[in-house]
């Protein structure tokens, strides 16, 4: 084992320190980090590389070990994160020997130590889909996930031959979906810039249960920067689309992804805020299919940003449920007889999923046809939710 450099080590726990007292909750951690480190350019990228880890690590344990100090609490998260750390030789010496252990194993060796951490990760276990396998789900929190990307689909080979040279290792999943270590600097690759879309692997399955034919009509009614409506038309090229957000300023952003994507499909946007009427400027239209990637607490994507679990509170379920509802009945008005609605959420919350499902069921005339979690926490991806709802 090599000499452990204890100024250095220290000074990284100094640096973690002095990056989450400016922390202020309110933003994406990464997006703070972002821009902590360019306020701090004395930096080096060594630190910078080890302040990251440390905060996220940090913020991985979500509720547990709360009476203890902060670095205290560092070093059990760094203990159940990594396979190797400084910092847990300097401070707990004597669990070197387990680090490298399963994580279940790892857990309960803390648990011998009087460490209680797993009950406590997740604070909102009562809410969780009665498909989430809870156990599963609260220790993946500690668990980096995987980078996955898209590729289209005549583009697979230069892709993968992009990836080799650049000595970036992948393994493919699904037609046309890649798994990549996380981090991976894709964006370096200029040559193969349009051929590919960041999207996670449940993401790249929450379309599979629309049924697409040739010709008919679309609507993606919470578009964003248009992933799904991309998904939408590489897997159907041939419907006619409608793309609509609350705000131009993201029907702009879906422009720019489309160009770069070379979507050669045409498609029309408008501006909706679909907790409000929108009868009038809809003007009596219908569609086939009408894709409602909704508003939610995006709960089953916080192994991605972590520090959601204490910037989170419990009455937003309730919220966001509510939320749902309201946007969901409104569009649901504009399907036509047989239509079929596909509701997604990226949420692990039965509020948010099954109970809004059987809602448009009771309350909307539609027919559930099919729904599923798409678990992704044994797979190291996001979970999500999904279902095709019929308008009787």
């Amino acid at each position: 084992m090599a000499e452990i450099n204890q100024r250095r080590v220290e000074q990284q726990l100094r640096n973690f320190e002095r990056a989450l007292q400016a922390y202020g909750h309110d933003e994406p951690l990464s997006r703070f980090l972002t821009r902590f480190f360019k306020e701090n350019r004395q930096m080096g990228s060594a630190d910078r590389r080890m302040t990251s880890r440390y905060c996220y690590n940090y913020f991985r344990l979500g509720e547990a070990v709360k009476a203890i100090s902060l670095q205290e609490k560092l070093v059990i998260a760094e203990f159940l994160c990594e396979q190797a750390s400084d910092l847990v030789a300097l401070h707990q010496p004597d669990w070197l020997a387990a680090i490298t252990a399963p994580l279940a194993e790892k857990i309960a060796f803390l648990q011998d130590q009087g460490i209680a951490v797993k009950d406590a990760i997740f604070p909102f276990q009562q809410h969780l889909s009665p498909d989430v396998r809870t156990e599963d789900f609260v220790l993946n929190h500690l668990i980096q996930p995987d980078l996955f990307i898209r590729v289209q689909q005549q583009a697979t080979e230069q892709v993968e031959a992009e990836l080799q040279r650049a000595a970036i290792s992948f393994s493919s999943i699904g037609k046309a979906g890649y798994r990549l270590p996380n981090g991976s600097k894709l964006q370096e690759l200029k040559g193969i810039a349009g051929l590919y879309e960041v999207q996670d692997q449940s993401s790249q399955q929450s379309l599979d249960m629309a049924q697409l034919q040739p010709g008919q009509s679309w609507w993606d009614a919470c578009a964003a920067s248009g992933g799904k409506s991309l998904l939408l038309l590489e897997k159907e090229s041939a419907v006619r689309l409608l793309v609509s957000d609350i705000r131009l300023s993201i029907l702009r952003n879906l422009d720019e992804r489309f160009q770069v994507a070379k979507v050669k499909a045409a498609y029309r946007k408008k501006v909706l805020d679909l907790t409000e009427d929108v009868d009038h400027i809809m003007q009596g239209e219908r569609f086939d299919g009408i894709i409602l990637d909704a508003p939610c607490s995006g709960s089953g994507t916080w192994s991605r940003t972590p520090e959601m679990i204490k910037q989170f509170s419990e009455a937003k379920i309730a919220e966001f449920s509510d939320l749902q509802k309201r946007i969901a009945k409104q569009v649901s008005a504009y399907l036509k007889p047989k239509g079929q609605l596909i509701y997604i959420t990226c949420s692990v919350f039965q509020e948010e999923n099954e109970a809004v499902v059987a809602f448009l069921e009771a309350s909307c005339g539609l027919k559930v046809e099919t729904q599923q979690l798409i678990a992704g926490y044994n797979r190291k991806s996001d979970s999500m939710f999904a279902a095709r709802l019929r308008k009787i």
